[in-house]
């Protein structure tokens, strides 16, 4: 009989602190109970995160649970773990049969991260008890204050416990009587004790390793030769006498009246286990913390290489009792040293979280790495490019998220990743795709199909229409299904072409405001259901109407009143640039006939790639969002998006996204979106950029420019999407990357504070109007032949030492001039926005970028308000703004209000301009007048000439 197995004879059980799929599957672990008489196996997240990351062997399995259906990284390791821990527990099960349900048990432990969730820790034990569904498995537990009370709980309902995390004869003492009172509940309720099954793990080596640390630090101190020899001698005695101790502490416990009530009911003592029994000191035995702690009714918990070396050179006898009063001795010995094992004790259990969690993260880590492997091209590739500065940084940033769990933290709406303000009450865009009512969507979807409408059109701005935008533009026609499209402005020309484009009597309307307080979606609402009123009479206009609004808003009440044919509800907790995963986006995918199932169903493997159990190396969002976030830190804050044509109008969506969330409190990301891609040469050190395209769009001469782009030092990020289906992917991985990036702005991402100051100032001019008929009179700086400029004061001052004086040339000249390094030039134009004028600003934008060699904006009004319009406010003062207006050809009146259409843009257009200009923005305003194209064409030369 070899010495493991002849600990038998001293009623030892040995079980093997190791656990891996093929280690059970090709007999090794059933050779071990028959040689050696192991007797039961324990698992932990390091075991599990060596047997999954450094192997293949789970690879098949891993490919084989995706196929039925994608999971979360948390679940798919538990459905792997799960497996491993029943095929041992049933190799295992004849030991457990033979001792009466003594022994042969295997230990799944709760995830680490509930170290310090008693709740949680309980719900998880309860779901692997259910799940693993063998008497054999005990669930580990941890011993910190909160998993106390989860100990005696989960014993109360008859569940088997591994306490693990054990470290001092207090906490073991506190252990051992959560156990039974939990017994005693479990009988008092009529449960059989005879199947509980518990072990108090009690960690031995490292309370040596701590403990030895401070003698080291205190005999290097010490001048006396004989306190150095008092103090070497306590060298690798502490554990033991600690351990010898708790074994006095478990007879004492386990025995009496109280004991052997529970006894006669068929109750089994919690036996104390002894873990943490690698040496790691090699100076000492190799089986020390097994020939040391050699008694009955106890377990050794031992790794492999332990258990081979007590095999082979093992010495038995009954040690566990021995010189108990030298155990004492050891104990009073280290205290008079002033060095505290309670101290050193509490700090191992935190620690010892800490470790299990970091082990934990790798594993996870692992299995992420191996979701991604095996659903291949389910998920769009990332590839980030920073270089060497920005990389470092990142790198050094993913580990301080990882180790102060962060994402987790973020999941769980913790505002302290953030500002610690209210960012917890904006976060339900994080489940937004998952809660989604699929079949509503679909049922929706077929009665708007049977409406056989020809059109569908979304009245709403920002979050409300740039998301529905992407959909409109991204995803063809379906036959039967309305034509999708969107009208975000207050321009007369703008509404009137809509008006002209859809047949007024057989199109959808979808009135899409959260608040129901914006300005234009309620104009574009009151006008087009005047123009519905007539073409199919008042009592019917409602039911051409679709209101998504959040629950009890204004817009709620006028649905209601007006007769709407369907009210969908938002979720107050998503704010409106986060919300197109949410029925302000998937409303109007259904009514255009996008699978809206297939469309959440790529988008949620995006939400489990950027989960909370994904650790932020292998977490794409938030990788995205530290490299955003840390570039803009480092003066590379234009963040340039560019976008092939499959997806080309997603750009304008994540401007909002970006702009609107970071550009505060003179910080922030500006998004530069729509610049086409140039040379190398023409951009400056402050860009960070971002390519989309789809996997069957190449183009080599793009790709040869961001390669060149890379080579000159610009940090290039490359997303392939597999196609546009996985348009929801983009969306999910933006939203996380834009939280995290604003965690590391130190800003809350999901207020907007200087957007209200420009819908203020323009309440205000538009109530000035209702009253008086007209808008405040307002004086130009100059006005010259076809155009008329004004600023404030401050900005004409400026402008005139600069150069400007009679003429538009001279002014737009030395507005430019003020323009430098790190800054960049907007374009705010309220004027109609279609293929022409989009064509026109491009066209300035880009003679600006080259000859300048500055980031570029070109922003139609009203619509940027709700979404740049936010960060050239409140981000940081690199902007110089030109905004450009112009007389209406042919106005539009708005039902019901004495303001036009053309009036309420013009407010919007000054009001904009006044904060600004409050702000102390570089700011010029051009008003053309006569025709716009002429008026455009005017602009451009003064432009050109200025570059020259």
């Amino acid at each position: 009989m070899n010495p493991v197995k002849a600990l038998e004879n001293h009623r030892q059980a040995v079980w093997l602190d190791f656990l891996a799929r093929g280690f059970v599957a090709k007999g090794d672990l059933k050779r071990l109970i028959e040689t050696d008489g192991v007797k039961g196996v324990t698992s932990n997240p390091s075991i599990f995160e060596k047997a999954i990351g450094s192997s293949d062997e789970y690879d098949g399995a891993i490919g084989q649970a995706l196929k039925k259906g994608d999971r979360s990284v948390a679940d798919l390791f538990e459905h792997l773990a799960v497996a491993d821990i029943q095929h041992a527990a049933d190799v295992l099960r004849p030991v457990y049969d033979h001792s009466h349900g003594g022994d042969g048990f295997v230990s799944l432990e709760v995830s680490p991260y509930l170290a310090m969730d008693t709740k949680g820790t309980i719900a998880e034990a309860e779901r692997l008890w259910k799940d693993v569904h063998r008497k054999n498995l005990m669930v580990k537990v941890p011993a910190t204050p909160e998993g106390l009370p989860a100990i005696e709980y989960l014993t109360g309902e008859g569940i088997s416990i591994n306490i693990t995390l054990l470290f001092s004869q207090e906490v073991y003492r506190q252990v051992a009587e959560a156990y039974l009172k939990g017994l005693e509940k479990y009988v008092a309720k009529g449960g059989d004790p005879s199947h509980v099954a518990s072990v108090a793990s009690f960690f031995v080596s490292r309370i040596d390793t701590a403990v030895d640390k401070q003698l080291d630090e205190k005999i290097a101190r010490a001048n006396d030769p004989s306190e150095k020899e008092r103090l070497a001698a306590l060298k690798g005695k502490v554990a033991i006498a600690n351990a010898k101790l708790a074994y006095q502490d478990y007879k004492r416990l386990f025995a009496g009246s109280r004991w052997d009530k529970l006894a006669a009911k068929g109750a089994k003592p919690q036996r104390l286990l002894w873990a943490s029994t690698g040496t790691k000191n090699k100076d000492y035995s190799d089986v020390l913390y097994v020939e040391e702690l050699i008694g009955p009714d106890t377990v050794n918990t031992v790794p492999p290489a332990t258990l081979d070396a007590f095999r082979d050179h093992g010495k038995l006898r009954d040690s566990l009792e021995e010189n108990v009063e030298d155990a004492r001795r050891v104990l009073e010995e280290l205290e008079k040293s002033g060095i505290s094992l309670d101290a050193i004790t509490e700090e191992l259990v935190k620690d010892g979280v800490k470790l299990f969690a970091d082990a934990a993260d790798k594993l996870y880590g692992a299995v992420a790495h191996k979701r991604a492997s095996s659903l291949g091209g389910g998920i769009d590739h990332q590839k980030l490019a920073l270089g060497a500065g920005i990389e470092k940084a990142v790198e050094k940033s993913t580990e301080e998220w990882r180790a102060s769990a962060k994402i987790r933290r973020l999941w769980h709406k913790d505002k302290s990743v953030w500002t610690g303000d209210d960012e917890d009450k904006w976060l339900g865009w994080l489940t937004s795709a998952a809660s989604a009512d699929v079949a509503d969507y679909e049922d929706f979807a077929q009665r708007v199909k049977g409406q056989s409408f020809t059109d569908a059109v979304v009245l709403g701005m920002g979050g409300s229409s740039l998301g529905p935008e992407v959909l409109a533009q991204t995803f063809p026609h379906r036959s039967g299904f309305p034509r999708l499209h969107v009208l975000d402005s207050t321009d007369p020309a703008q509404v009137r072409a809509m008006e002209e484009y859809v047949d007024i009597a057989k199109t959808l309307f979808i009135v899409s405001s959260k608040s129901g307080g914006t300005t234009e979606p309620n104009v574009m609402k009151d006008y087009f259901f005047d123009r519905v009123a007539k073409a199919i009479g008042k009592d019917k206009a409602g039911h051409r109407f679709i209101a998504v609004t959040d629950p009890g808003s204004s817009l709620q009440k006028v649905a209601i009143k007006q007769g709407f044919a369907r009210i969908f509800y938002g979720d107050p907790a998503i704010g409106g640039r986060y919300s197109v995963l949410s029925p302000f986006g998937l409303v109007p995918a259904a009514a255009a006939g996008i699978d809206v199932r297939s469309l959440l169903g790529h988008t949620l493997a995006m939400v489990r790639s950027c989960g909370a159990d994904v650790p932020p190396q292998e977490n794409p969002g938030v990788q995205l969002g530290l490299a955003m976030g840390i570039a803009g830190l480092e003066g590379r804050d234009k963040v340039t998006i560019f976008a092939s044509p499959d997806v080309a109008d997603f750009g304008a969506w994540a401007e909002q996204l970006i702009a609107e969330s970071t550009g505060k409190d003179g910080k922030g990301l500006i998004p530069i979106e729509g610049e086409t891609i140039g040379d190398a040469a023409v951009y400056g050190n402050d860009r960070f950029f971002i390519d989309l395209r789809t996997e069957s769009e190449s183009d080599a001469a793009h790709e040869a420019k961001l390669a060149a782009l890379e080579a000159a030092g610009h940090p290039v990020v490359r997303i392939v999407m597999k196609s546009i289906d996985h348009i929801g992917q983009e969306f999910f991985r933006f939203e996380i990357a834009t939280a995290v990036a604003g965690s590391i702005l130190g800003i809350n991402p999901f207020n907007q504070p200087d957007v209200e100051a420009a819908k203020i100032k323009t309440r205000e001019l538009t109530a000035a109007f209702e009253k008086t008929g007209s808008l405040p009179a307002e004086e130009p700086v100059v006005s010259a032949d076809g155009v008329d400029l004004f600023t404030d004061a401050q900005n004409a001052e400026d402008l005139r030492k600069a150069g400007a004086n009679g003429d538009l040339n001279s002014w737009i000249k030395a507005h430019l001039s003020r323009s430098g390094r790190g800054d960049y030039v907007a374009l705010l134009a309220y004027i109609e926005r279609d293929g022409d004028t989009i064509d026109a600003l491009q066209a300035m934008r880009l003679k600006l970028r080259d000859a300048k060699h500055l980031a570029t904006c070109a922003e139609f009004g009203p619509r940027f308000l709700h979404s740049t319009g936010q960060a050239y406010k409140g981000g940081p003062d690199s902007g110089v703004f030109l905004q450009v207006t112009t007389d209406d050809s042919q106005d539009l009146p708005v039902p019901g209000q004495k303001a036009s259409f053309g009036v309420i843009k013009a407010a919007q257009a000054r009001g904009d301009f006044d904060v600004l200009t409050e702000r102390g923005r570089r700011a010029l305003r051009v008003h053309l007048k006569g025709d716009l194209s002429s008026g455009l064409a005017a602009l451009d030369a003064a432009i050109s000439a200025a570059l020259n």
